[in-house]
């Protein structure tokens, strides 16, 4: 006595009002995971793949569902053209296959359409330019129609025919043993055409690649390795599909005096000893100009201060970043000998004065002292 079939929606594991998104979800999800070449020890794979391919075809043709939701499976007899009449278990691997890798499934016929690769061009920009935003045009490779063909691809006096391996459908069926899988035909490599004569100009391409120039808007706040994309500036599409996109990659060229962190700037800030000693208003670069900054007396080198919102605005955020400045008292050199003989009367001064003026001198020494004992 033959099995009783199981109900198509518990085959699918949905709900009797399911949408035609919800059956193919379900389809996609239990096809790759029951089939054969992912379960070659498995004796039910087939089994079960065959199973779910017939659930979700009856359940997504209109008149197959209405007659099954009022008739049962006796309503979709393969008499009645159901699963049987529509070329048996081999079409379902072709038709997985091409659900799955994007080929188009295996019932669809005639060229199939490609969209052109896309481009990436290396634009090098300030810092300045980065924070403030840039328009600049570029030249990048563009293709035109070939004149002399007139974008047939067929030499002048010739035309293309009807491809006689796939019969002009753009892709043959290639069975392996037990399995049939749809592919892109080799020979017109998916047109469905065939030029025996190619024309010399463009060697059977109908198009000749040429150069052309873009306005190009880099966006204010944009940061190292972000990249701006240009819609249909790609390669052309293969039989009437769309034409790639252009990836603009930015790439911040180094500054001679900040370094970016985000949306904040860091500057090493060189100060003169008597200006770290006393104290008083430094100037400091930014990139809208220079601003004074008051610095305490005392200040040590390594000692870091911070300017709000002297950054850079970020790309996608409102706030503007900060700019860091990182003091580095700077060693007199080259001094004569006047102000040698200054210098050291100022460092005898200082010694009368015991350890108050040479803090982190005496908290060293304090340190190499305990290290030793």
């Amino acid at each position: 006595m033959p099995k009783s079939k199981r109900d198509y929606y518990e085959v699918l594991g949905v709900a009797k009002g399911a949408s035609d998104v919800e059956l193919k979800a379900a389809y996609r999800k239990l096809a790759m995971k029951h089939h054969p070449d992912r379960n070659p020890d498995s004796k039910d794979a087939g089994a079960q793949f065959k199973e779910v391919k017939e659930a979700y075809e009856t359940l997504t043709d209109a008149n197959k569902r209405a007659a099954y939701d009022q008739y049962g499976h006796a309503g979709v007899d393969s008499s009645m053209g159901g699963f049987g009449g529509g070329g048996g278990f081999a079409d379902a691997f072709g038709d997985i296959f091409g659900d799955i890798f994007g080929q188009g499934g295996g019932r669809q016929s005639g060229p199939q359409v490609y969209k052109g690769a896309d481009l990436r061009y290396n634009m090098d920009i300030t810092l300045e330019q980065a924070a403030e935003g840039y328009t600049t045009q570029i030249r990048v490779p563009s293709w035109s129609s070939c004149k002399p063909c007139h974008g047939t691809g067929a030499e002048p006096g010739s035309k293309a025919e009807r491809c006689s391996t796939c019969a002009g459908h753009g892709q043959v069926r290639v069975q392996q043993g037990f399995f049939s899988m749809q592919q892109t035909c080799p020979k017109c490599r998916g047109t469905g055409e065939y030029i025996p004569k190619p024309c010399k100009t463009c060697h059977g391409s109908g198009k000749l690649k040429e150069q052309k120039t873009l306005e190009i808007k880099i966006p204010a706040g944009i940061d190292d390795g972000m990249r701006v994309r240009s819609v249909g500036n790609g390669e052309p599409g293969v039989n009437g599909g769309p034409s790639g996109d252009l990836y603009v990659e930015v790439r911040i060229k180094p500054h001679k005096v900040f370094e970016r962190d985000g949306s904040d700037l860091h500057v090493q800030m060189p100060i003169s000893f008597a200006a770290a000693t006393i104290g008083g208003d430094i100037e400091v670069p930014t990139l809208s100009g220079r601003v004074e900054f008051p610095i305490p007396e005392g200040t040590q080198t390594g000692k870091t201060f911070r300017l709000r919102n002297k950054g850079i605005k970020g790309l996608r955020s409102a706030i503007i970043g900060d700019l860091f400045v990182h003091v580095m008292v700077e060693t007199p050199v080259k001094l004569t000998d006047e102000q040698k003989k200054m210098l050291k009367k100022f460092d005898d001064s200082l010694k009368t004065g015991g350890d108050k003026h040479n803090p982190q001198q005496k908290g060293w020494f304090e340190g190499v002292k305990s290290f030793f004992s």
